[in-house]
């Protein structure tokens, strides 16, 4: 036990700040994304489909603006101020959510909130590598996600919280999720100090030909699988359509994603220090094994208790693997084009995101639900072969 507190002792007090400023953003950000497929499909009478093309457009939108963001961050030798800028524009498109009278207006607060996130994205994740020794990375990035997760399940409880006390008004909720955006801006403009970058005269244009030819094939195989588990696991947004499907009232519907992120926080830590010590292919195998497992479960759930142990498995499995995916983005890129590494991962996640959101809500409108958990399974699988092509910890230079 004191070896496991002076552990977490030793981590820097930058890696914690950031942590608690995804906690803060994710809390606003779930009280209003645990409501809003529900509004969206309810209230504004979008279909399954639109829901999967919003989703899909709006975390496409972040992941490929990050590969600007994480590039400007390694020409200026400078991240804070990027990352800054990314949650301030988040935080003031908050109030749209609870002002939008169709699907339009809220298309429009989605995209705007990941351009926010695609701002900020690639630079934090960069700054933690930053102020983090190599030996601990895993358990940085684990604590980080562990934080932002937290909030992401405080903000669905707070959510049906606020539902039942208010009468079920959307509206006010969306108010009081601005709240804890701004506090976040806040925190990381007075709590966070940029630790100082070497080599500040380097400053050419780090998305050059010349630049992206310092990417290993260990990097770009990082790439590829991340790409194979972003087709693999689609947006959670169907979860909450298939908590409503399976018979969740309006009121609980949100209560999948809280355990969801239970499972995530608590997951997310142990995991990341675990991929300090071992082989992370046994990690990431496991994680598919388990998103196999929650796929089945939710493919056939008809009652509240198999849909939570589906949802439970889900979040075991983003804890297992989410953190895990950024350590090894940080362990196979160039130190100098950190930023525009995990840019660049991000980008191609952009794309696949929005591919399997689109997949998800046709199989979703066409077929069933049980089908889109199924192909989901599927694509676990492919992934799961492909696993041998990334390489062990002692062969990455």
């Amino acid at each position: 036990m004191s070896s496991t507190k002076s552990y977490r002792r030793s981590l820097p007090a930058g890696v914690w700040v950031l942590g608690f400023v995804s906690l803060l953003m994710d809390v606003s950000s779930e009280m209003i994304h645990s409501l809003l497929p529900l509004y969206l499909v309810g209230v504004l009478g979008a279909s399954a489909l639109t829901l999967g093309l919003i989703e899909g457009f709006a975390e496409a939108t972040a992941m490929m603006l990050k590969v600007f963001s994480g590039a400007l961050s390694d020409y200026w030798r400078k991240r804070k101020g990027l990352a800054l800028l990314g949650y301030g524009l988040a935080a003031i498109t908050k109030p749209v959510f609870a002002l939008a009278p169709s699907v339009g207006w809220v298309l429009a607060a989605r995209l705007t909130d990941r351009v926010g996130k695609g701002i900020r994205g690639a630079p934090r994740d960069a700054l933690v590598a930053d102020l983090t020794p190599p030996q601990m990375r895993g358990a940085a990035y684990g604590l980080r996600q562990s934080l932002d997760t937290i909030g992401a399940f405080v903000g669905p409880v707070l959510a049906i919280a606020l539902m039942a006390l208010l009468a079920n008004n959307y509206q006010w909720v969306f108010w009081i999720a601005v709240i804890p955006a701004f506090l976040a801006v806040i925190l990381l403009c007075v709590g966070l100090r940029e630790p100082e970058r070497q080599n500040r005269q380097n400053r050419g244009n780090p998305i050059q030909f010349s630049h992206l030819k310092r990417f290993t094939q260990a990097y770009w195989a990082v790439v590829l699988i991340g790409s194979l588990f972003t087709l693999a696991r689609f947006s959670e947004a169907f979860l909450l359509l298939k908590a409503e499907d399976a018979g969740l009232s309006l009121l609980w519907a949100p209560l999948v994603l809280v355990v969801m992120n239970i499972a995530f926080s608590l997951s997310a830590y142990p995991s990341g220090r675990m991929s300090d010590r071992m082989d992370p292919r046994q990690l990431l195998a496991a994680g598919l094994l388990l998103l196999i497992v929650a796929d089945l479960v939710l493919a056939w759930s008809s009652g509240w208790f198999s849909l939570m142990i589906g949802a439970a498995f889900w979040g075991l499995h983003m804890g297992m693997t989410q953190g895990l995916l950024a350590t090894l983005v940080a362990r196979t890129a160039p130190a100098e084009s950190r930023g525009t590494a995990f840019g660049i991962f991000n980008l191609i996640m952009g794309l696949t995101v929005l591919l399997a959101s689109i997949i998800a809500g046709l199989l979703w409108t066409l077929y069933s639900p049980a089908l889109t958990f199924v192909i989901g399974a599927l694509f676990c699988l492919l992934t799961l072969s492909c696993l041998g092509i990334l390489k062990r910890p002692s062969e990455v230079a």
